[in-house]
């Protein structure tokens, strides 16, 4: 389905409203790769950018690339990886590095390497920066609304109210169905966890392009890639890849809802920032 062609009669003009302001300014991910200063010229001007980390690349590609982008002019969330950082002096070089460029936000994520260092979790190194001291005013943790293929939903959420005291706000992984970004939120809030919510949405991706960046990264062999995103083969296997209309109009109502405390739209974008700006420029003129 295109922009073009979606049918918005079901959404009430709240709705309309509420996704209209998401598309004006999403947050965008990027993955430092070769190819990434390419892309740079489709992002709108000083918009927000997340910047990953990945085994392959390690935690100095990602501080090099969000210090390159904010000299940019962008507005710049690295990703700091707990299992990628060696030590509290790699954490204490990174942490200067981001206050010398005037960096003040980042995403705490627990990393995906399996020999991690000091640090083994988000939480173990949130607390070695609040000891070590640091310039973020805004700190990000992510959020799993289908779960994650080695830790247990409840071990999840308590690692959710641990980190709090040390966060403002959640990103939530990629998932391509609202009832369960929906029913993950419902669950946080009546948990007693009042953060902010960015969604986390797919851009428009195309299959192949993703499987050969899940090996370029260092996340290993492609099946385990897409297990820990599911849904995401048979979505991108579409003619023409895959693009978000139908799950953006399906989170109108939670996106609308104060009470879940929507703050935006974190697109994942795959590199693929020219396909994904043009869907989204596309959906605002449909929008009106």
């Amino acid at each position: 389905m295109t922009a073009a062609s979606t049918d918005l009669s079901h959404l009430d003009a709240r709705q309309v409203a509420a996704i209209r302001r998401a598309l004006r300014s999403p947050r965008y991910e990027l993955i430092p790769l070769k190819n990434v200063l390419d892309q740079l010229p489709f992002l709108p001007p000083g918009s927000t950018v997340a910047v990953t980390a990945s085994p392959s690349k390690g935690m100095a590609a990602t501080v090099d690339l969000s210090v390159e982008l904010k000299q940019r002019g962008f507005e710049v969330i690295p990703h700091l990886s707990a299992r990628l950082t060696t030590d509290r002096e790699e954490l204490v070089g990174i942490l200067e590095r981001l206050d010398d460029a005037g960096i003040d936000r980042a995403l705490v994520v627990g990393g995906d390497d399996n020999r991690p260092g000091e640090f083994v979790d988000g939480l173990s190194l949130l607390m070695a920066m609040e000891e070590i001291g640091h310039g973020l005013v805004e700190i990000g943790v992510p959020g799993y609304p289908e779960g994650h293929p080695l830790i247990r939903d409840v071990v999840l959420r308590q690692a959710l109210e641990e980190k709090a005291p040390f966060t403002s706000y959640i990103t939530t992984q990629m998932c391509f169905v609202p009832g369960a970004i929906s029913g993950w939120v419902r669950g946080i809030r009546e948990a007693g966890i009042g953060h902010g919510v960015y969604i986390g949405v797919p851009g428009v991706a195309d299959l192949s392009k993703l499987l050969q960046l899940s090996i370029r990264i260092g996340v290993g062999d492609s099946r385990r890639f897409l297990s820990k995103n599911k849904g995401l083969a048979g979505k991108l296997v579409r003619p023409g890849g895959y693009s978000p209309d139908d799950l953006i109009f399906g989170l109108a109502q939670l996106i609308a809802d104060p009470v879940a405390n929507i703050l935006g739209l974190h697109v994942y974008t795959f590199n693929q920032v020219e396909s994904t700006e043009q869907w989204r420029q596309q959906m605002l003129e449909m929008l009106g």
